[in-house]
């Protein structure tokens, strides 16, 4: 999206009356990152949070981990914006820069408002519970192009059902999930960003396959683009086609597992002429 395009997009700022919060993170672009402890003010997911963390432990033959859920604030010139999954608390959605919505459980049980989720791009919003984020904020990029991407790509984030694998990552997805995925497919350095120390980050992961498997898509072609570089040739990388429900349409997926997603982002050239 161009400069002129953001001046003029609906919940924008106009140009010619500037934001008086602005500050320099913002004439530059900033993302942070929060990491808020699971269940921080709900009891009810904290206990099942532990429960589910516990189960998990038990059959992988590992120790337990704190679990942490994420959420953005992003700084750009034209203001400063929350991104994050959450329950839908009520159908005044536009109030708090919603972009989409997805069913939790079971897509038949997303008809009812209880079990929906919504994903927010929430101009002068708030992150609930961020004081007890943490080893926060976490600065991902100061990027401005970076940051605008950011906003830019939410809309389009997948909406699997909340808790399932409907993707085919080996992790259910979640609202890490489209913290990282968003992260990943607006090309921000993912290499040092971890879970508190003790902690880890559910469905974070599934996030990352998504992304790498989204930008093969975009790159599949006689000659292709990765990033601002043009790359000749056909891509080599071993591949499946199956149909995805959950986008109806039919998708390349590259045979990764969530292990290799890290790899993946940090190296993108292990995905082009080589086997996976």
């Amino acid at each position: 999206m161009t400069d002129e395009q953001w001046e003029r997009h609906p919940g924008y700022p106009d140009p010619g009356n500037p934001d008086p919060g602005n500050d320099a993170s913002r004439s530059r672009g900033t993302v942070d990152l929060y990491w808020i402890p699971l269940g921080a003010g709900a009891h009810v997911v904290r206990i099942s949070g532990k429960l589910f963390e516990a189960l998990s432990a038990l059959v992988q033959r590992r120790g337990r981990s704190d679990l942490y859920h994420s959420a953005l604030e992003v700084n750009v010139p034209e203001g400063r914006f929350v991104i994050e999954q959450t329950p839908v608390p009520d159908l005044q959605g536009e109030q708090r820069g919603v972009v989409a919505e997805g069913p939790v459980g079971t897509r038949w049980a997303g008809r009812a408002r209880l079990f929906r989720y919504e994903i927010r791009r929430w101009r002068d919003g708030r992150i609930p519970d961020v004081h007890e984020a943490i080893s926060s904020p976490v600065r991902v990029t100061d990027d401005l192009d970076s940051a605008r991407r950011i906003l830019d790509l939410l809309p389009s984030v997948p909406t699997p059902v909340w808790g399932r694998d409907e993707l085919g990552t080996g992790e259910m997805w979640n609202s890490n999930s489209v913290v990282s995925w968003v992260l990943a497919r607006g090309r921000a350095d993912l290499a040092s960003v971890r879970p508190p120390v003790g902690g880890r980050a559910p469905g974070w992961d599934a996030g990352l396959v998504v992304a790498a498997r989204d930008r093969e898509v975009q790159l599949d072609g006689p000659e292709v683009r990765l990033g601002d570089e043009r790359r000749p040739g056909a891509i080599r990388a071993r591949r499946l086609r199956r149909h995805d429900a959950v986008r109806g349409a039919q998708v390349r997926h590259s045979l990764v597992v969530p292990g290799k997603a890290r790899r993946l982002l940090e190296h993108p050239d292990d995905a082009f002429g080589r086997d996976l």
